[in-house]
């Protein structure tokens, strides 16, 4: 285990958990983002929608993991859905994460 999975865990392991439970894919980028590029099969809520589609969320009954562009929305809404009992993680940016899908 490196210095670094030891700081912030394996991501690619719970990936791949979250993969094998049958994960959605939300990507909180805007429309005009999702537009250019996105994970085949994710689904676009941007950011600023996301507390006024929790219970459209909730109703997935699935885990959640979160992407956007970098990292940092999909932090934002990792912490939103957390905060209302939804199993999410931050993927980071879509593009790395679709590497690890």
């Amino acid at each position: 285990m490196g210095l670094f999975d030891f700081l912030f865990g394996n991501k690619t392991k719970k990936i791949n958990d979250f993969k094998n439970r049958g994960a959605v894919i939300l990507d909180v980028r805007n429309p005009g983002e999702f537009s250019t590029g996105a994970i085949p099969g994710s689904k676009n809520i941007p950011l600023p929608q996301l507390s006024n589609r929790l219970s459209e969320i909730k109703k997935w009954n699935k885990p959640v993991i979160a992407c956007c562009a970098s990292g940092m929305r999909s932090g934002s809404a990792a912490a939103i859905l957390r905060a209302n009992g939804v199993e999410v993680m931050n993927g980071g940016g879509w593009f790395n994460l679709s590497k690890k899908l």
